[in-house]
């Protein structure tokens, strides 16, 4: 799949037919987060994929959120933010983040591209999912990728996206054209 395709049809579902996801489409669409932007080349982010049906029940507690629990599987992201403080003690937990957001991103439209629906979910108990899935406390639990295939009976309403012109700015905040002389908004080029 051409990647502006991909990036216009990735979509967050939440309803899931219950059909089987095959593993190995799933692990080749994690492969694209080797190729994310890491500070120093620094891999701090690791992926758990998980299938258990108990332990995603138990992770959909954690989450609070019923969706969670009828994805045919989970993919928990954790950053070793230590690991980044090491090398830039004075930014550690941005750039921790920042990685981890760059590598969902890329799995995510990995995920498009192999036609398998996915939701980013980012608000869970921790030290649930951490006990549930035997991860260290020094660790830190950045995301959780639910994953199966798209319901057909009950599916996601489209949500319009904004257009360019509500979503950037130039040279300074609130300013919506380029340029004092042709002041061109973003989207007419």
């Amino acid at each position: 799949m051409e990647l502006g395709k991909a990036i216009k049809k990735r979509k967050s579902v939440k309803y899931y037919s219950g059909k089987k996801v095959d593993w190995r489409r799933i692990l080749r669409a994690m492969d694209y987060v080797r190729f994310a932007p890491m500070a120093g080349n620094m891999y701090s982010v690791k992926f758990i994929l998980v299938s258990n049906r108990d332990k995603i029940k138990s992770i959909e507690r954690a989450t609070q959120q019923e969706f969670v629990g009828k994805a045919e599987h989970l993919i928990v992201v954790v950053s070793d933010r230590e690991k980044v403080k090491k090398m830039y003690d004075y930014y550690d937990k941005g750039f921790a983040a920042q990685q981890a957001g760059a590598a969902i991103q890329n799995l995510l439209l990995g995920l498009t591209e192999e036609k398998i629906s996915s939701c980013w979910v980012g608000l869970f108990d921790d030290n649930i999912v951490k006990r549930e899935l035997e991860i260290s406390d020094s660790m830190v639990v950045e995301a959780i990728i639910c994953v199966g295939m798209e319901s057909t009976v009950k599916k996601e309403k489209e949500k319009p996206k904004k257009e360019l012109d509500n979503l950037i700015f130039f040279d300074s905040w609130g300013k919506g054209y380029m340029g004092e002389d042709t002041k061109q908004k973003a989207s007419r080029r």
